[in-house]
């Protein structure tokens, strides 16, 4: 099955990047995501029910070129429900400041009781499914973007007001006092 398409983020693609590679973001956007673990900067474990079974897998991420692309790789055991193995090519084109255009295209293999649904149910739900991600990715990286620059930006504090130091008081000149007069001669 091949899958492809193109998203435009409002966010800029340094902070797209950035959330492709956030377990906690992908958690929330990942249409029934249970967890995700990353086990290193290139790998994470994921365990994942769009369906009514559960899939347990492991991606691994290859060909990094940050912030512009890269290509996931991974598989998914479902138990009875069959398999899931495939690849995504991701490329990221910032077309300004806040706008990033996401390519993909990916190519998968199903197998098991979820091959037999046929590929143009399996093909109409993985598009659904990555309509409901990229929706909630595009929300969720739009707000991060916005609240990163008030993060980063130091608080400014308000300037402490002085008063003016006013002009010292003039003090009233002192009277000099007047010359006594010679004492009267005392009269003898």
């Amino acid at each position: 099955m091949n899958l492809s398409g193109s998203e435009t983020i409002p966010a800029p693609r340094e902070a797209v990047w950035k959330g492709l590679n956030d377990p906690k973001i992908l958690q929330k956007c990942i249409p029934g995501c249970e967890s995700i673990t990353q086990n290193s900067p290139t790998e994470m474990s994921a365990k994942v029910g769009p369906v009514k079974a559960s899939f347990s897998g492991n991606v691994k991420l290859s060909d990094l070129n940050p912030p512009e692309s890269y290509k996931i790789s991974g598989q998914g055991q479902g138990g009875l429900a069959g398999f899931a193995s495939g690849s995504a090519d991701v490329k990221l084109t910032a077309l300004g400041p806040n706008e990033t255009r996401l390519d993909y295209a990916v190519d998968a293999q199903i197998g098991g009781k979820l091959a037999m649904l046929g590929s143009r149910l399996i093909g109409s739900t993985a598009q659904s499914l990555a309509g409901q991600f990229f929706s909630k990715f595009a929300s969720l990286i739009k707000h991060e973007a916005q609240a990163a620059p008030a993060e980063k930006a130091p608080a400014k504090k308000p300037a402490k007001k002085v008063a003016p130091k006013k002009p010292a008081a003039k003090k009233p000149a002192a009277k000099k006092a007047a010359p006594k007069k010679a004492a009267k001669k005392k009269k003898k």
